[in-house]
């Protein structure tokens, strides 16, 4: 059974700084994308970076710069480091199994608040 649980979501004043985790089970890990999407009230999910199997990664433009989307294949975990966060990154982030382009294969966690205050 697949599974995907993460953690380290909360609220912090704009400008600082959080760390995603997400701890997968039920998969062959190294073998799969893995990746980060967000949804914020009123809007479609989107995708915020991904991580290839060979480690390749990609971001959002919005996010460039600011946030860091790593894994470790021997804990079967991986993390998005938020720095620099700003208001408008509020929202519910999601961990996913990914495609290596990112694009999601169906299975999410149950996603992470959030919350970045001015």
């Amino acid at each position: 059974q697949v599974q995907l649980v993460e953690s380290g979501g909360g609220l912090v004043q704009a400008g600082g700084s959080l760390r995603l985790s997400c701890a997968a089970s039920g998969i062959i890990f190294s073998s799969n994308g893995m990746g980060w999407y967000r949804q914020a009230p009123g809007k479609e999910r989107e995708l915020v970076a991904a991580i290839s199997r060979g480690g390749s990664t990609n971001y959002a433009d919005s996010v460039k710069g600011r946030f860091t989307i790593s894994r470790d294949n021997a804990k079967k975990m991986v993390y998005l480091q938020m720095n620099s966060l700003k208001p408008e990154d509020t929202a519910v982030y999601y961990c996913a199994i990914t495609q290596d382009s990112g694009r999601p294969t169906g299975y999410w966690g149950q996603g992470t608040q959030v919350t970045v205050s001015s």
